[in-house]
């Protein structure tokens, strides 16, 4: 009878956790943005939203933990919270990952899907936060480089859309590689996990798991260019070997530290 009990709550709790969720984005979209975009300093405004947006996702998360929906352990995130640039490369099993690491990285750009542009309740906040649109890589790369150079961490998850299945990933896009071997820039990959699996591919909201889901966040030390950059190597050759590396590296440490399963 408790397990019944805490499963209706957690699914109850879940839906409001939407529906919150959801009128707050639109109401930022259609109040707040309007008034942000009348700030006159651009670089004032963006620092504004993205605190604002830093803060909001780490009250979401403690009430998501203080009603026990999920619990969240994150090993090596103080080095998400040094200012200066980096890329945050991370693996993408489930919807929260986003919510997750942008309650982490005080000064944080993401790179989002190009639907979200359109989405009546992101649409707002994608653009008053200066986040970067997928839907070019050229654009990406150089607009990237422009956030990096502002101070901002970039959050980047190269699969382009969460992970296929349990144990798998998609083939990782170049940009990230393109954006670090242009600014120098290090990369931070970053392991996600939740177990058991919630809001992954193929799940609704309302596929709630049997218990509270447990969201794991480990961040390895930082990847530094030099080793693939080279006068002699053309920029192709070493954005390509920098992805398959980095790739290769997350997928080896998702095994290492049982986030994927042999």
């Amino acid at each position: 009878m408790t397990a019944r009990f805490d499963y209706y709550w957690r699914l109850f709790a879940t839906g409001m956790s939407f529906v919150a969720f959801g009128i707050c984005g639109l109401a930022f979209s259609l109040l707040a943005f309007p008034f942000a975009c009348l700030w006159p300093d651009r670089a004032a405004r963006q620092r504004a939203v993205s605190e604002l947006i830093h803060a909001y996702f780490r009250a979401l998360v403690a009430v998501l933990r203080a009603i026990g929906v999920m619990k969240l352990d994150a090993v090596g995130a103080q080095a998400l919270r040094v200012r200066g640039p980096a890329i945050v490369v991370a693996n993408h099993p489930t919807w929260l990952d986003v919510m997750v690491l942008l309650s982490l990285t005080p000064r944080a750009c993401c790179v989002v899907k190009s639907a979200h542009w359109g989405n009546p309740v992101f649409w707002g906040i994608v653009r008053a936060a200066g986040y970067v649109s997928n839907a070019d890589p050229v654009a990406l790369v150089e607009t990237g480089a422009r956030q990096l150079a502002a101070g901002y961490t970039m959050i980047i998850f190269p699969e382009g859309t969460r992970s296929p299945a349990p144990n798998r990933l998609h083939a990782f896009s170049r940009g990230f590689a393109y954006m670090a071997l242009g600014t120098r820039a290090p990369v931070l990959p970053v392991l996600m996990d939740c177990d058991p699996p919630a809001f992954s591919k193929g799940m609704r909201w309302y596929d709630v798991p049997a218990r509270a889901f447990h969201m794991r966040v480990n961040v390895l030390a930082p990847v530094a260019v030099e080793g693939f950059a080279a006068p002699d190597v053309p920029a192709a050759l070493a954005a390509r070997r920098m992805t398959n590396a980095i790739e290769a590296h997350i997928t080896q440490h998702l095994l290492d530290y049982g986030f994927f399963k042999a």
